[in-house]
């Protein structure tokens, strides 16, 4: 009877050491359009001008045979703190598929609406989460209407802060700040509300939810996203462009232990002017991104914080040069990349393998659930587990996961976790 306790007793730990938490955050800069793998994190150089078009250079990295986009050195001289998944695919050209996989996980095709994964990681952390600032934050919007809860509801999708944490005067975050309303005069429009407002039943309910929502706006958590507060050489550092901004604010967010932080920057979608477009936009990225890992890491924030960065599919590797386009990429989801770091990620180390033109995946196809999925593995909940629908019962938390062919596999390979003997 010893025996069998024992192991039970074991099982048990081996069981919650699979699934115990790496990262307390996650922080996704989505590139809303989709950014062109081969001038960020899978660039070919070798491929004629037919495919690298005006950029034909690289930068070689901190990690010898790794090379990234030459528009990209500042992210260049940091590659061993961050991982590359060059063979992301899920096949669909469209924006509205092509968001769905990457912000659900769900390529089943079935007809149940999935929430977002940081909905889910909302949904999963609403017991433990104390904080008086939201869950699931977006700085600025959220991505699509697939950010929303799904099937688990409105009360875990993101709230979008709206606003310009560029502007030189105040960050105005909707709802929250509003530079046209002092504390005194919300006062007065509080106290004429209790007034002249029936008393419900349930007044000691209404006046909790008052109170939190009071100590949002004008509590210490309305702080964090005020940016006059940092250095100017710190906002400096991370551009003073709404990317890098953004990407200060989901710093600010983290340390104030927010689980889910999405940053959203629109524009990707180069059909046209591509080359011309990605002259600034490249930069822009490059000072956001490489700013908030180092300062993550700097802060000791990195190894807790899971970093996330690319769009809902990548852009054709052949350069459309004929009209109407005259030198942009269309949509392509065969085949791209993403970055990913911190909370558990290792450094320096390339997942996946495209041709010499970019066109299709060669080594290690890697499947949005197979991403989303790892990220919940650090995060410590169980990518294999289910969520409640209120009419179809417990659902896969990853459909996806369970079907053959629609997926490849956790990311083990970049992880600190060792892959379970269940799993193929």
């Amino acid at each position: 009877m010893r025996k069998i306790y024992l192991t039970l007793i074991l099982l048990l730990a081996i069981g919650f050491t699979a699934y115990a938490q790496r990262a307390k955050s996650v922080i996704l800069v989505y590139l809303d359009g989709g950014p062109a793998q081969t001038e960020t994190f899978d660039p070919k150089p070798n491929a004629g001008r037919t495919y690298y078009g005006n950029y034909k250079g690289v930068c070689k990295t901190n990690v010898e045979g790794i090379e990234i986009g030459e528009k990209l050195p500042l992210l260049a001289t940091m590659a061993d703190k961050y991982s590359l998944i060059r063979s992301m695919t899920h096949g669909s050209n469209g924006h509205e598929t092509g968001h769905y996989a990457m912000i659900t996980g769900d390529t089943s095709g079935a007809a149940v609406v999935y929430p977002s994964f940081g909905a889910v990681i909302s949904y999963m952390k609403r017991d433990t989460y104390k904080g008086i600032l939201p869950c699931y934050i977006s700085v600025t919007s959220a991505n699509s209407r697939f950010n929303e809860g799904g099937f688990l509801g409105n009360a875990y999708k993101s709230f979008d802060t709206g606003g310009k944490p560029e502007s030189k005067i105040a960050y105005e975050v909707e709802g929250v700040v509003n530079k046209f309303v002092d504390r005194d005069k919300m006062n007065q429009r509080m106290a004429l509300l209790n007034k002249f407002e029936d008393k419900p039943l349930n007044k000691r309910e209404v006046d909790s939810l008052r109170d939190v929502n009071m100590e949002f706006i004008w509590g210490d958590s309305r702080e964090v996203f005020n940016l006059a507060n940092e250095p100017d050489s710190v906002r400096q550092r991370y551009g003073k462009s709404r990317l890098g901004q953004s990407c200060l604010v989901a710093r600010r967010l983290v340390e104030a232990g927010v689980p889910f932080v999405n940053v959203r920057m629109t524009g990707w979608d180069t059909h046209k002017k591509h080359f011309q477009k990605m002259n600034t936009m490249l930069p822009n990225l490059d000072k956001a991104l490489s700013a908030l890992i180092a300062d993550l890491d700097a802060r000791g924030l990195l190894d807790s914080t899971i970093v996330l960065c690319g769009g809902e599919f990548g852009r054709t590797p052949k350069v459309q040069w004929e009209a109407p386009w005259n030198g942009g990429r269309g949509h392509y989801g065969k085949t791209f990349s993403y970055l990913v770091a911190g909370g558990g990620f290792h450094g320096g180390k390339v997942v996946g393998k495209t041709n010499k033109t970019g066109e299709k995946v060669e080594e290690r196809p890697v499947a949005p659930c197979d991403l989303i999925g790892t990220v919940y593995l650090l995060m410590g909940i169980d990518p294999y587990g289910t969520l409640p629908h209120v009419s179809e019962g417990e659902l896969p938390i990853l459909p996806s996961l369970r079907m053959e062919k629609k997926h490849y596999g956790l990311l083990y390979e970049i992880i600190d976790i060792k892959k379970p003997s269940y799993e193929k």
